[in-house]
């Protein structure tokens, strides 16, 4: 648990009365019915330790992602993950995209690692360029970690400067951290299939967006190298993914349909809510992801925060600052209510 320390990330709904968060970009639908069985059926086995090879679950995840079950290592939600692997890794040298989520670069400084960020320019709407590749080039670091589509951004590299950058990340002998915790809102293609002939290449995804799973933790990596596996299991503890865990996510990846309704709505309300936000005079970026970047007013967030609405401040991501704040797009009914409210919010102020 945070000890005293402000929480750098949304979804902190407990110290307030909030009736609506779009703080965090979890599913709108909440949690699939199945999983939500799933997770009753465990409490049953609740006397026991869990399964500490996850094998059930190995396997499913295995079988979803099309890999062998050696290339997958399960861990107690995303962030976990992120710190096993540069605790494994140790890299001297990072780049990292700026604005992007904070716990890589929060991992890598507890290991001593000098991080190099790559600032993402507005005027390009937050988008990744070629730009990364030359200060790879460059800067010639041991590990680049990209989070794709990005957080906050929503922004996905194109395939083609992905190719190009697994292609120079090989080429110069570094590893590529690649996070797609945010990919199936997309339905894009991302990095797994690549993993078998690109051992320094490892791919990050969790339950925890998708699956609207965000308070069971449970998240996987899948890669060819089974020493860096084998490094990262030893840096967390034992029994780290519960038996609710375990069995919420192997059920989940039994619910395609509710992955389609989903992308469905997303695919249909982005755009509906970025038009809407636009037409009240906010700059809002282009997303592929299931939340919008957006920039206005910086007294907007606590002013809708006084309505029980959260939204996410983003001036505490490096490249940001104030002003700029992230939505998660919801149902319709919500998206509208988002939209009310920061209405009324402007109207007040002019």
């Amino acid at each position: 648990m945070l000890y005293y320390e402000k929480n750098p990330h949304g979804g902190d709904i407990y110290a307030g009365d909030i009736e609506l968060d779009f703080s965090a970009n979890t599913n709108p639908f909440g949690t699939p019915a199945g999983v939500q069985a799933a997770i009753k059926r465990a409490v049953t086995r609740l006397d026991r330790y869990p399964d500490p090879y996850c094998r059930r679950l190995v396997s499913a995840i295995a079988a979803h992602e099309c890999v062998p079950n050696e290339f997958v290592l399960c861990g107690n939600g995303a962030a976990e993950l992120i710190y096993s692997y540069c605790e494994a890794v140790r890299p001297r040298k990072a780049i990292e995209l700026a604005p992007t989520f904070s716990e890589y670069s929060l991992a890598l400084e507890r290991t001593g690692c000098d991080v190099n960020r790559h600032l993402l320019r507005e005027e390009d709407g937050f988008r990744v360029t070629e730009r990364l590749l030359s200060d790879i080039e460059e800067f010639r670091p041991d590990a680049v970690f990209l989070c794709d589509p990005n957080n906050p951004t929503g922004r996905s590299a194109d395939e083609a400067l992905k190719t190009a950058l697994l292609e120079t990340c090989s080429r110069l002998g570094v590893r590529l951290f690649a996070d797609e915790c945010f990919l199936d809102f997309t339905g894009g293609a991302g990095f797994v299939p690549k993993t078998a002939a690109h051992p320094a290449l490892t791919v990050l995804k969790a339950f925890t967006k998708i699956f609207g799973m965000a308070g069971v933790r449970l998240g996987y990596v899948i890669s060819s190298d089974a020493e860096l596996l084998k490094n990262m299991s030893r840096a967390v503890q034992p029994w780290n993914v519960s038996t609710v865990a375990q069995e919420a996510g192997t059920a989940a990846l039994g619910e395609s349909g509710f992955v389609e309704k989903t992308r469905r709505l997303i695919e249909k309300e982005r755009p509906r809510l970025a038009g809407a936000l636009s037409a009240l005079g906010l700059t809002v970026f282009r997303s592929d992801a299931n939340f919008l970047l957006f920039k206005g007013d910086p007294s907007l967030g606590a002013e809708l925060k006084k309505l029980g609405i959260a939204v996410r401040d983003c001036s505490n991501y490096i490249g940001l600052g104030p002003g700029f704040f992230r939505a998660a797009v919801k149902k319709p009914e919500q998206n509208d209510r988002l939209i009310e409210a920061i209405r009324g919010v402007l109207w007040q102020k002019t």
